[in-house]
């Protein structure tokens, strides 16, 4: 279950350098050895993926999201060399009967001070809960669930990933902004949907938007399957006599929002969790720099980098970060830090991006993307906030039902 991934600074090697005499004729003392670099181990927990039943166009990579990690180690080695520290990546990839609050206090106990998880809401909140007592920062590299960054937060729990309010409010941002006001929303089966469907109607709400029309999604997996079907024709009329501008679509696990695109009745726009979508990263990405982040991916991995996979990334770096600063490896003091007004992080998205106190999820730009290009960026041009206009995605710190305990 468990790998560790350990890259050695540069301050090794001068050390065994340093322990090397040299004499030019008379005796002379041997130099003082420079002390051993800083050890900072940070953690990576996951579950394996599983082989889909078909073969699936979208199917996640095997190594998702431990790849970025991967990348970002080797980010704060080279940075890490020059100041005295040295960084190892442990992973824990979990099997489907493994527990993932074993896993996590193996993890701890072997040193790692900051672990980026990458499991649902319910198993990240134990995560979380059994290593308070050790201190560790736990960093949410997966889990878009609002709850999280409210009613559930806990102090010790850092968000990575966009909660949904985040990704609803950037993509409804750029249709308000374009003045495409009139929304037809389908929402799927899956619990994840509805809780996606609330917030798009949430932030319809907040800046203007109507949802004109709302339909759940009764034709079962439709995109999944790629095939005809006797409920297609059913299909291809289900938006028949409702005046709209885009259709949005509800549909986490990607069932059937790829059906729907030019099978609507009227040529309709779709956006949502499918077609154009908001996200923390894009393959067609190449703005501020992010071009040779793309590429040194690219070269370690021999695919693209995902969304977790840049939020993996972007969790190591941000301890890498903290500790030019620190110069420790006390995970309290990087807690602390992450939550003060003074800690950002450059992360190839044009402005530097930072901890929201309230709730300490990341305020960050959003992608809005289509499959294959880059249409726009939110918080859109416009948008005002009294501190920043990234508070303008998710929830604002009058919002919050976050109380966490110290």
């Amino acid at each position: 279950m468990r790998r560790i991934t350990r890259v050695l600074a540069v301050g090794a090697v001068l050390a065994a350098m340093g322990s090397l005499g040299v004499t030019t004729g008379a005796a002379q003392a041997p130099a003082a050895a420079p002390p051993p670099p800083l050890a900072i181990h940070i953690g990576l927990l996951t579950r394996a993926v599983e082989p889909p039943p078909l073969y699936d166009l979208k199917a996640p990579p095997d190594d998702e999201g431990l790849a970025g990690a991967r990348l970002a180690i080797k980010d704060n080695v080279t940075t890490g060399a020059f100041i005295g520290q040295d960084f190892a990546l442990d992973e824990a990839v979990l099997q489907s009967d493994e527990d993932p609050v074993a896993a996590a206090l193996a993890l701890a106990k072997g040193g790692a001070g900051f672990i980026a998880v990458n499991l649902p809401a319910a198993d990240l909140l134990k995560v979380a809960d059994a290593l308070k007592p050790s201190g560790t920062v736990v960093f949410n590299i997966g889990a878009t669930d609002d709850a999280l960054r409210g009613a559930d937060c806990r102090a010790n729990l850092f968000h990575v990933a966009p909660s949904r309010a985040m990704l609803a409010d950037a993509l409804v941002q750029y249709l308000a902004t374009r003045k495409w006001t009139r929304l037809f929303l389908v929402t799927g089966p899956a619990a994840e949907d509805a809780l996606y469907a609330a917030a798009l109607k949430h932030a319809a709400a907040k800046f203007g938007v109507k949802v004109v029309a709302e339909k759940p999604w009764t034709f079962g997996p439709l995109a999944r399957q790629r095939g005809d079907t006797p409920t297609q024709a059913d299909a291809l009329v289900f938006t028949r006599g409702t005046e709209y501008d885009v259709l949005v679509v509800a549909d986490e696990a990607g069932d059937f929002g790829d059906y729907i695109p030019y099978h609507t009745e009227q040529p309709k726009l779709v956006a949502g969790t499918q077609a154009l979508v908001a996200a923390t990263w894009h393959p067609a990405q190449d703005a501020w720099g992010s071009a040779q982040l793309q590429s040194r991916f690219l070269r370690l991995a021999s695919r693209t980098m995902t969304q977790v996979d840049y939020q993996a990334w972007l969790a190591v770096r941000l301890v890498g970060e903290a500790a030019t600063r620190l110069k420790s490896a006390d995970a309290a003091r990087y807690a602390a830090l992450f939550r003060g007004p003074d800690f950002s992080i450059a992360a190839f998205k044009g402005v530097p991006v930072s901890f929201r106190a309230w709730d300490q999820q990341l305020r960050q730009p959003l992608l809005i993307a289509q499959p294959s290009a880059i249409v726009s960026v939110s918080p859109q041009d416009g948008y005002l906030h009294r501190a920043t206009v990234l508070d303008t995605l998710g929830t604002d710190a009058p919002e919050t039902a976050c109380k966490m305990a110290p």
